[in-house]
């Protein structure tokens, strides 16, 4: 017996207690507990995972998180997870939940946020590459770089309902769902391999050389992740 879960029904009420393998194969529902990092610059933690992880491997996420264990509750379980990825003992707060059917199978997905203000020690089997980025940063990438969808969903709905129901600033969701469209009014854009400012007048202002890691002001600090 592998990962043992608790099968869920659509209203997460538990049905019994079964091994993940199995679950993600008859694509029964099960629990994930999932923290958003944000740090003292109210940046979002971005990670990439590990190659050799048997679920979504070298695809970016903003969830750090995993699997409930049987009778754990989702709080527990996302301070674990925490602890475990990013060796990280912190508070979370939960945030919002959502049933999210694409992926490997589906999942009850609880969000939790954290605050990190000291350094943090990923764990590198499951994080191959990190970074901090701003939420507009966040918009220009997360429809670019292979995301997981479940973490994708995560955030835009973080983006409305971590700001007491309402859009972040500059943000409107419909945009932020659309992708493209929300890069003609956004401050920050990706050319090439830059993230650069970008005036009302959609010119660049300065720029950010993804694969340098150059980082022009001391709030600005996405980098180009390794391939």
């Amino acid at each position: 017996m592998g990962e043992l879960v608790e099968r869920v029904d659509e209203l997460d009420r538990v049905l019994g207690v079964v091994d993940r393998a199995e679950a993600e194969r008859r694509r029964w529902m099960h629990r994930i507990a999932t923290t958003i990092c944000r740090d003292p610059m109210r940046r979002i933690l971005v990670l990439r995972r590990a190659e050799q992880l048997t679920r979504f491997p070298g695809h970016y996420d903003v969830m750090v998180g995993g699997a409930v264990d049987v009778s754990e509750s989702y709080e527990d379980a996302a301070a674990r997870e925490l602890s475990e990825e990013l060796g990280a003992g912190v508070p979370v707060r939960f945030m919002f939940k959502f049933l999210c059917r694409d992926g490997v199978s589906p999942v009850w997905f609880r969000v939790h946020e954290a605050v990190i203000t000291e350094p943090l020690v990923p764990d590198p089997s499951e994080i191959a590459w990190h970074a901090w980025l701003t939420e507009l940063e966040l918009r220009e990438v997360v429809d670019r770089w292979p995301f997981i969808p479940g973490g994708r969903e995560a955030l835009r709905r973080y983006l409305v309902f971590g700001n007491g129901g309402q859009p972040s600033a500059g943000c409107q969701p419909d945009h932020f769902i659309q992708g493209g469209a929300e890069h003609r009014v956004v401050s920050v854009a990706v050319r090439g391999n830059q993230l650069v400012q970008v005036d009302d007048g959609g010119r660049a202002v300065d720029g950010d050389d993804l694969d340098a890691g150059r980082r022009p002001s001391p709030d600005r600090s996405a980098r180009r992740p390794p391939t």
